[in-house]
């Protein structure tokens, strides 16, 4: 298998790709880990260097799982997919999960530095439905739409007790 999972952040993309992970023993590739530059303030590195990691990721193992909200990565790379799962919830769950998201040390240097950032979280999650950017609703419906796989639409978290992928 070849998994997309894709979403509005605090979604719950990190959690069911482990998930994904621990059930059919694939390798795990979160998005957020190469389509930043390591600066400050934070800029996304080109889509086209990101690229070149990620067919690599692919083409090392077998099975896999990537997960993120950058759209143009993930069509970029839909072609070598089996599968596509969409968290769509409820902008209201995601700030819920955003909230109370353990800290993320990949991500920020002390759980202070990712406290400090929870308001713009929130007011970009919010804009999930309204944005036509890459991270928008909006690109994960076209991306769902064009994908030729298999593909999932999950609109709350109680769904994913019954995902069973073939």
């Amino acid at each position: 298998m070849k998994i997309l999972v894709t979403g509005n952040s605090g979604a719950g993309k990190t959690t069911i790709a482990k998930k994904l992970v621990d059930d059919y023993s694939l390798a795990h590739l979160d998005l957020d880990e190469l389509a930043w530059l390591p600066v400050e303030p934070p800029r996304r590195r080109l889509v086209a260097d990101s690229l070149v990691e990620m067919v690599a990721f692919a083409g090392q193992h077998f099975g896999w799982v990537m997960e993120g909200c950058y759209g143009d990565l993930l069509e970029a790379i839909a072609p070598k997919a089996t599968h596509l799962i969409w968290l769509n919830y409820p902008v209201d769950i995601c700030i819920k999960h955003a909230q109370y998201r353990p800290w993320e040390p990949h991500k920020y240097s002390s759980p202070a530095a990712q406290d400090k950032n929870l308001q713009m979280l929130f007011d970009w999650i919010k804009s999930y439905p309204l944005r036509r950017d890459e991270c928008s609703q909006h690109q994960h419906q076209e991306l769902f739409d064009q994908f030729t796989g298999q593909k999932i639409t999950i609109e709350h978290p109680d769904e994913l007790d019954q995902l069973k992928l073939p």
